[in-house]
């Protein structure tokens, strides 16, 4: 079966990106991810004269956005209004040319989302369930599948979601994870009812094997299953061969699309109903303020959906959603998710938490007027199939060996001899004057935009970029082998045969690069004289004869090593601020001492504030011996709720101690994290109160 992308009938090609979540700055691990991709290719579609769409925007909903709101002591709305101008200009940036690039708190997506979820539940694609979920005793809320981290029961890693482990891929339940923990205050989850909508994916899975493994739908012929990612296909494989369980389309929170339902106050739509919607969403936006009908992108037959992500939301975009859109009706789904792995970045993991990244707005407020230099290297290292790696070392070298060295140079060695010998007029190539080597450029100069074109539409982009740049690397060595600056002595008709083609190679040039390095490819284009570029136009004549070649200043600037080293220190002292620090060992104390500790399991039954004393809790707790007062210097962490209803570890010997006329038996056992706060040293589930630590 042909790849439908691939025909040369006319169709549209509707492109989403993922939606990056508003509640933090755009790394270059995101570009690469599933922006970078969709970029290039909506480039060179619109170079080649197709009807494309490509829209985005800010997810600003979910557990990620209350979270970051949380620590930041903000509103939700304060976050997602921060971050949502900011990624717009990072995007802008680095010439991300997104058609609309929307948000999901709009009012309009808002209303959207919702009947798309009354929709579904006239239609009964949805259970109701009251079920026991988890809820965070300390912060009072019923937690979302995010906001519970602990141990992968399948892989055994730490930091594990309650839907899914990101390290081996594996779907998970909240009450899957070992020593399950809530993101909001670190404290152990406990189970309570709550009445959700679930949808059934148990449902879909016949259809939905033949949809991943086939390439059908409702039967008929849909895609090529063989263009899609080995990596992409097995991940979808392993969910259906697991059994698909049902998953809640709503939440227990105060920040989202309200669910509309009566009876539901209190509860919002899940993020990942909620913000695949927003692609459609944004589509009709645009469609309206370009006076267009948005179901020709998204109902029509003679429309492609392809979804550029990363791998972390491939069932998402390849189970999920295309369940929702199927139990809709009306809808297409994605012929392609072409999603890519994750890039490192100098031998480790990408880390927000950590500032362990290449922040887009940082780099382009250091490196102005460097985005093609960014966008050259994380395209040349695209993690495509596998995981890759920046360091800067690598993009030092990539800028000054090839864009600098190849690009940079041949382009530069052009006009100069150009307007050197012929007063920046493109010479006329005499055929008397053409030689075997001349037919052999020609030939690969024609092959070259049709091979390269071919490959962004099977989103082979690193290729792509290579094949790209080799018509570079070609133009380079004709004119070395050729040494026209030595012929024009002896055989100036030779000389102006090769310069001939070594313009009609800039020209290409600037056409095959314009979806890589959009910025220099229009600097070429304006010194070469080539406006309103198309990829049809990129051809061994391009450029007529007699045409006056514009000025043209040097492409690219190469970095130098320190460059690199400042860049390096930067990263390790982020590394040396985030990394916790240590305490030192105490004194050195001998097993009597340590025999004489009587630590004990004790169960907090009443807490109150000590008045006029703004640290100080008074605690009364069970011991299994008796019920002792304990005074602890917690009131700045904890709320005396929090604490009732506990089990610590208290040190039960201690010598008696009188504080704010309050006498203290004891001291409860606490654990001081790095960023400075505090968190009971909690014993394991099924002791009891008097059972003793040794």
């Amino acid at each position: 079966m042909a790849d439908p992308l691939l025909t040369s009938s006319p169709h549209r090609l509707m492109m989403t990106s993922a939606l990056p979540y508003a509640n933090g700055p755009i790394h270059i691990g995101h570009v690469a991810g599933a922006y970078l991709p969709g970029d290039i290719r909506a480039r060179y579609e619109r170079l080649a004269g197709n009807d494309v769409l490509w829209v985005c925007g800010s997810d600003e909903h979910g557990a990620a956005i209350t979270l970051r709101a949380k620590k930041d002591g903000l509103t939700p709305r304060d976050i997602v209004d921060r971050y949502h101008g900011e990624m717009q200009t990072a995007f802008e940036g680095l010439d991300l040319s997104f058609d609309h690039y929307s948000r999901t708190s709009s009012p309009k997506h808002h209303q959207n989302a919702q009947d798309f979820f009354k929709t579904l539940l006239d239609k009964g694609s949805f259970e109701v369930k009251t079920e026991a979920q988890f809820y965070d005793p300390e912060a009072h809320q019923f937690l979302a599948d995010r906001y519970i981290i602990g141990t992968c029961p399948k892989c055994t890693a730490d930091g594990a979601y309650g839907d899914q482990c990101e390290k081996c891929g594996s779907a998970l339940s909240p009450t899957d994870l070992i020593q399950p923990k809530s993101t909001l205050s670190g404290a152990t989850p406990i189970l309570k009812d709550t009445t959700l909508w679930y949808l059934p994916m148990g449902r879909h899975e016949e259809w939905l094997r033949d949809y991943i493994e086939k390439g059908l739908f409702e039967g008929q012929p849909h895609h090529d299953p063989q263009t899609w990612k080995a990596h992409v296909t097995g991940q979808c494989r392993s969910w259906i061969d697991g059994g698909l369980q049902s998953r809640a389309m709503t939440r227990d929170l105060d920040w989202g699309v309200s669910v509309p339902v009566e009876g539901a106050e209190g509860k919002v739509l899940y993020v990942w109903l909620d913000a695949p919607i927003g692609y459609i969403t944004a589509t009709m936006e645009w469609a309206e303020k370009n006076g267009k009908d948005w179901r020709d992108w998204w109902q029509s037959k003679d429309a492609e959906l392809v979804h550029y992500i990363g791998k972390d939301n491939i069932v998402f975009h390849c189970l999920i959603f295309p369940i929702l859109l199927r139990e809709h009706g009306g809808y297409n789904l994605p012929t392609n998710v072409p999603a890519n792995a994750f890039m490192n970045l100098e031998g480790d993991k990408i880390s927000t938490s950590r500032n362990w990244a290449v922040w887009v707005s940082e780099y382009l407020e250091q490196f102005p007027g460097k985005s093609d230099e960014m966008r050259y290297v994380l395209a040349s290292i695209m993690p495509e199939q596998k995981d890759s790696e920046f360091t800067w070392t690598d993009y030092r070298e990539r800028i000054n060996n090839e864009l600098a060295d190849v690009l940079g140079n041949f382009i530069n060695r052009v006009v100069v001899l150009t307007q050197k010998y012929y007063q920046g007029q493109v010479p006329v190539a005499l055929v008397s004057a053409s030689e075997t080597a001349d037919d052999a450029i020609i030939e690969a100069l024609q092959l070259a935009p049709e091979r390269i074109g071919a490959l962004i539409q099977r989103n082979r982009f690193r290729e792509a970029l290579h094949e790209a740049m080799g018509v570079a690397r070609l133009g380079n060595k004709y004119m070395t082998e050729q040494e026209p600056w030595k012929l024009q002595k002896n055989n100036p008709e030779r000389t102006a045969v090769v310069l001939h083609h070594c313009i009609q190679v800039a020209g290409i040039c600037s056409v095959v690069l314009e979806p890589f390095i959009p910025r220099t490819a229009k600097k070429i284009q304006g010194a070469f004289g080539v406006e309103n570029a198309a990829w049809s136009s990129a051809a061994a004549d391009m450029i007529p004869a007699g045409r006056t070649l514009n000025p043209l200043p040097i492409l690219f600037e190469k970095v130098d090593e320190s460059v690199v080293q400042a860049q390096l220190e930067k990263l390790q002292a982020s590394r040396a601020k985030t990394e916790p620090t240590v305490q030192p060992i105490k004194e050195e104390m001998t097993f009597d001492d340590f025999q004489k500790l009587d630590l004990r399991v004790g169960e907090v039954i009443a807490c109150e504030r000590v008045p006029k004393a703004n640290k100080l809790l008074n605690l009364t707790i069970r011991t299994g011996l008796d019920e002792r007062t304990v005074l602890s210097g917690i009131a700045e962490h904890f709320e005396p709720e929090q604490v009732v209803g506990r089990r610590v570890t208290v040190l039960v010997n201690l010598a008696p101690r009188t504080m704010r006329g309050i006498e203290s038996q004891g001291m409860v056992l606490m654990a001081e994290t790095a960023d400075g706060g505090l968190r009971f040293v909690t014993p394991e589930e099924g002791t009891a109160a008097g059972d003793v630590i040794s």
